[in-house]
């Protein structure tokens, strides 16, 4: 057996997998399957279906095989997939990955099916969940938030971008100003522009928004929600004192403006000031997921609301999705109630803080804004670079990166990077971020 060998049927596997001869999910031989079909050795079978695996082409599964893997990377709904080469490691996305994720699945799996009611999941649920599941997060966020809200107050969606559309599309109306920082997250962008919000840009200072500015921008444009990030912002990374935090309060009680919370991140920093909602209950709605601490695919979300915006809220999902599949709700809700979601949680902060450890070396000297808890980094480039020429050269190389334009309310642009770091593996993490500071060190002016 020469190494040829070995190569030639690896591309060949690699080559079907990634031209979707054999799809997702798709069972491949055993090794002595594999061996005696290409009249190779089994340790020849074992070092081809490792080097598919080191690709992320395939998993294996202890007693069950090895299994074409789903590359969410390459979604076609990603922004930038245009750039993009087959495999490429991701940057751009945050998709939590840690062991076990498949057995913890196939274990609650096994448990819901003798479960005494499975018949129920059948059923459909009443607009925002059922209302002991909707408890279950209620006492989740009382608990580990210090968010107190009666279940009727809080509604479960499929994500925390779905639950920015609902809270928008029930609680302001088309051209209504809302308020964002200059740098904000594209998915709240997005959505605004479909629904004809005019977002208005606050500037940034080092620590967070300038409220001096957010302040008269409020007053200028008889602004109706500010829409904001106050523990860990996507993408600088920052987290408001509670000072600011009751700075922001006051201006939006002065101006009668809704507090739009999102906390997609927050639960990253563990020793985070009260959050909005606990301070200013009355006008803030506090939206969050599962999508980062758990399962990206789990599209599990919740969205808390003041008392007198319930009806509102509940006729909106009523009239658009209705409710969450009976069983992903399942799944999500016995996970927040095992405590399965904040031993998870516990874990990928300490990830974290490994992987922003590796970040903050390899950029070690280069201009880099990112909090120690965060799970991405903005990697301001040099003034004779632009960004698109970068995030290009990254593409052609297999590297996606987020650009900044993906992320400026304001006509001018910065000259920068958004890097995610939790999709790639820890072991890996340190060459492809060398990778990404090689090509900016060499890139011609």
């Amino acid at each position: 057996m020469t190494p040829t060998r070995v190569d030639a049927v690896a591309e060949a596997l690699e080559a079907d997998i990634r031209r979707g001869r054999l799809p997702p999910g798709t069972l491949l031989p055993t090794h002595r399957q594999l061996a005696a079909r290409h009249g190779i050795a089994i340790a020849s079978a074992t070092k081809i279906y490792a080097r598919l695996q080191a690709l992320g082409l395939v998993v294996g599964e202890t007693g069950r095989g090895t299994f074409v893997r789903d590359r969410p990377h390459e979604r076609e709904w990603d922004a930038g997939d245009e750039a993009r080469s087959p495999g490429a490691v991701d940057l751009s996305f945050n998709h939590p990955y840690w062991p076990g994720q498949a057995d913890l699945l196939r274990a609650t799996l096994r448990d819901l099916a003798t479960s005494g009611d499975l018949a129920s999941l059948m059923h459909q649920q009443p607009p925002g969940g059922r209302l002991h599941e909707r408890g279950i997060v209620a006492d989740f966020l009382a608990k580990s938030r210090g968010i107190r809200v009666g279940a009727e107050q809080v509604f479960l969606v499929l994500g925390a971008q779905q639950g920015l559309d609902i809270a928008t599309r029930a609680l302001l109306q088309p051209h209504d100003a809302v308020l964002v920082d200059a740098l904000t997250y594209p998915g709240f962008r997005m959505l605004a522009k479909a629904q004809k919000l005019a977002i208005r840009p606050v500037p940034a200072l080092a620590g967070g928004s300038d409220l001096d500015a957010l302040d008269a921008l409020c007053a200028r444009y008889k602004s109706r929600a500010i829409y904001t990030m106050p523990t860990l912002h996507n993408p600088l990374g920052w987290v408001l004192s509670t000072k600011q935090r009751r700075r922001l309060v006051e201006i939006a009680r002065c101006y009668d403006c809704l507090l739009i919370e999102d906390a997609a991140y927050a639960w990253l920093v563990a020793d985070a000031p009260p959050p909005l909602a606990a301070l200013a209950p009355e006008r803030t709605v506090y939206v969050s997921s599962l999508s980062k601490s758990l399962a990206s695919g789990l599209r599990f979300g919740y969205v808390t609301v003041p008392v007198d915006c319930t009806a509102r809220i509940k006729a909106t999902i009523r009239a658009s999705y209705w409710s969450l599949p009976s069983l992903v709700t399942a799944i999500a809700t016995r996970w927040i109630g095992d405590g399965t979601v904040t031993r998870q949680e516990a874990l990928l902060r300490r990830e974290a803080r490994r992987r922003q450890g590796v970040a903050r070396a390899v950029f070690a000297g280069m201009d880099v804004v990112a909090h120690p808890d965060s799970m991405f980094v903005w990697l301001r480039l040099p003034d004779d670079l632009r960004a698109d020429r970068i995030a290009t050269a990254l593409a052609a190389n297999g590297i996606a990166v987020s650009k900044a334009e993906s992320y400026a309310t304001t006509r001018q642009v910065p000259r920068a990077l958004r890097l995610g770091l939790s999709s790639v593996p820890l072991e890996t993490l340190e060459t492809v971020l060398k990778q990404v500071r090689d090509t900016i060190a060499r890139f011609p002016v």
